[in-house]
């Protein structure tokens, strides 16, 4: 049985993966404690009135939300998944959340023996639906391979990273990455705009080239199009970026080009544009492309 507390973009994209279908899926709930069933593309949905509920009725749960308050506020809060489990069950947290929070909420965990891991994801809403996400997992070695069978049903790219928080570290990097890539995305094409270029010609040869790379092929059809539509958010790419920030804190050296995309996204979200998908980033600039 699989229980999946879901409360975030990733959570209907996940319910239509026809992967899941095996799955029994018990609820989601709303951050203000309030249940609500959803329903799985069998059917085989039923609704619980907390965490702990879920818990008690499960073998393996799931959870998928925005950010750390979260996760620690569905596993230990009022009515947690905390005191509904027993010796053996496994927690999945699928979130994106502080690395270092992730080993604090792990070790808690094994005081009661459930292993916890964390398998943060990447591929967005198309990925979830089709079952294509990228997957990385931390915790212990075992338990991954127990439930390998789950993380196959949701994607196609799974690995191992290491022991806990390895997972969520795993997903900074990947995170550092796009929203980098976005930058430089906006850029390129507010450029070639200014420049008088036709829009379809440019992306057409620079995507087939060494500048190619994913979010020119799945985003920048969609800004042409003036589709901000969100498969991530501008506001959780900024909580990322701000994770990402917090753990900085502990290296030494200096990180430029993450800070100047920190500071973008989160002038994007002083702005308003928060609710946008990532690709919305390059309306912050359209006052000035219309100068």
């Amino acid at each position: 049985m699989l229980t999946q507390k879901l409360h975030h973009e990733m959570m209907r994209p996940l319910a239509l993966n026809k992967g899941t279908r095996y799955a029994y899926w018990l609820c989601w709930f709303g951050h203000h404690g309030k249940a609500h069933g959803t329903e799985s593309p069998e059917g085989g949905a039923a609704a619980v009135s907390s965490p702990r509920e879920a818990a008690e009725r499960s073998d393996v749960l799931v959870t998928v939300v925005s950010d750390t308050p979260d996760v620690e506020s569905v596993l230990f809060g009022g009515e947690g998944i905390w005191y509904g489990l027993k010796e053996g069950q496994i927690t999945i947290d699928m979130s994106s959340i502080s690395p270092a929070e992730t080993q604090r909420y792990a070790a808690r965990l094994r005081e009661k023996k459930v292993e916890m891991l964390d398998a943060p994801v990447t591929g967005g809403e198309k990925g979830a639906i089709e079952g294509t996400l990228a997957i990385m997992v931390g915790g212990n070695r075992h338990t991954f391979n127990r439930c390998l069978p789950i993380f196959q049903a949701m994607g196609k790219t799974i690995v191992y990273a290491g022991e806990n928080g390895s997972g969520q570290k795993t997903k900074l990097v990947n995170q550092i990455l796009c929203a980098q890539h976005i930058v430089a995305m906006a850029e390129g094409l507010r450029f070639a705009r200014r420049s008088g270029l036709d829009m379809e010609t440019t992306l057409k040869v620079v995507s087939g080239g060494a500048a190619g790379s994913w979010m020119l092929s799945n985003l920048a059809p969609r800004i042409l199009q003036n589709d901000f539509a969100p498969g991530f958010t501008i506001k959780l790419q900024q909580k990322d970026l701000r994770l990402v920030r917090e753990a900085l804190q502990e290296m030494k050296g200096t990180y430029p080009a993450t800070e100047l995309a920190y500071a973008l996204f989160t002038e994007a979200v002083s702005s308003g544009l928060g609710e946008l998908g990532t690709q919305g980033l390059i309306n912050l600039f359209k006052d000035d492309d219309n100068k």
